[in-house]
Formats: C-alpha cells, structure tokens, sequence
C-alpha cells in the first residue's frame, strides 16, 4: 500500500486585494484596516520615537547646564564601616565642605572611598543655588537613555495603534457572522427540506 503525501495549502498573498467572485465587501475593508493600522503604527512610532527622544535629550543637556563640579574638603575621615554604599563601588557617606561661587561655605554629605581622611579633596556636584546634586549622566550616557525612551516611546505608539487595528477588526468579525448567521436562517430551512426529503 503506497503512502500518499498529503497535500499543501497554497496561501494566496494579498487575496484579499484581488478580484475573485469568493470576495466580499468585508474582505476588501479588512484589507484596508490592515494597511491603514501599519502605516499608521509605522508613522506614529516613528514620530512618537523621535519626539521623545528629543524631549529627553533636551531634559539631560538642561540639567547638565544646571549643575557643575566644584572642589571640597572631606572634613573628617571616613569611616569604612558606616553607611556602605555598593552603587558603582564601595563607598561611604562623607562629610565634605565646600565655597559657592557667591563666597559662601557649604557643608553637606557625599559618598567617598572609605580609607580617605579629612582634608582630602574631593570632587561634587552642585546646582545654580549652591547645593550639593547628583552627578549628571555624561553625553554618552544621556544618548543612550534618550535612544532607550524613544524606543520605548515608540513601541508604545506602534502597540496602541496596533491594538485599535486589531479591535476594529474584532468589530468586523462580528459583523461578519451576524450576517453569516442572517444569511444562514434564510437558506437553512431549505436545506433542512431538501436533505428531509
């Protein structure tokens, strides 16, 4: 007994653009749905992408202009046991004092190497008002996380655009088997007479 192979199913592409009599109304508003929900992700990902990166990259290069280094003074030593801080190494919190740009003196806390000893100095962080501040990211740095804010910026348009598409098509499907269902109450009587018979 020879074994047959079975047979493949030929998927048609862009069916639903040609003309054949098995298409309906539905089908080409599909087709349309289709298109229109891609390029309209497309467009929106791209633009939504590129607006925030912008955004950001704006936000980091303002709030680098904010804040510069200025020399202080650790006024103690640091004690190696206490406040141990792991983020981008093993550092401790310090007091540091340092002069403003107006003369004024500051003290305030700073993270430093634990083995350092009062009247080192170290480098910090300061705003236009003379307080300490968090190092700003670096240029490098501040392109990475605004390409990181676009692509998620973009991701997000393209899913909401998507998810529109997708629901207007859910919308359609039903539409179609109400009809489908219209339809059927009409000619099911008759093949209900025509197999009874």
């Amino acid at each position: 007994m020879a074994l047959t192979r079975p047979t493949r199913l030929m998927k048609v592409r862009f069916w639903r653009w040609r003309h054949n009599p098995l298409r309906r109304h539905s089908d080409v508003m599909e087709a349309w749905i289709l298109l229109a929900t891609w390029t309209i992700a497309l467009v929106c990902g791209l633009l939504a992408g590129s607006a925030a990166d912008a955004a950001m990259q704006d936000s980091l290069a303002a709030r680098r202009a904010a804040v510069h280094a200025v020399s202080a003074e650790l006024t103690r030593n640091a004690d190696s046991t206490a406040n141990v801080s792991t983020d981008g190494g093993a550092t401790v919190w310090g007091t540091v004092r340092w002069t403003a740009a107006d003369g004024t003196t500051h003290t305030g806390l700073t993270r430093v190497d634990p083995s350092s000893t009062a009247g080192t100095s170290v480098t910090v962080w300061v705003d236009n008002r003379g307080a300490l501040t968090t190092r700003p990211p670096t240029e490098g740095d501040a392109r990475g996380q605004s390409a990181v804010t676009g692509a998620l910026a973009a991701a997000g348009a393209a899913g909401v655009a998507l998810a529109c598409g997708r629901l207007t098509r859910q919308r359609l499907d039903r539409r179609r088997l109400r009809a489908w269902e219209a339809e059927w109450e009409q000619v099911g009587p008759q093949w209900r007479k025509k197999m009874s018979g």
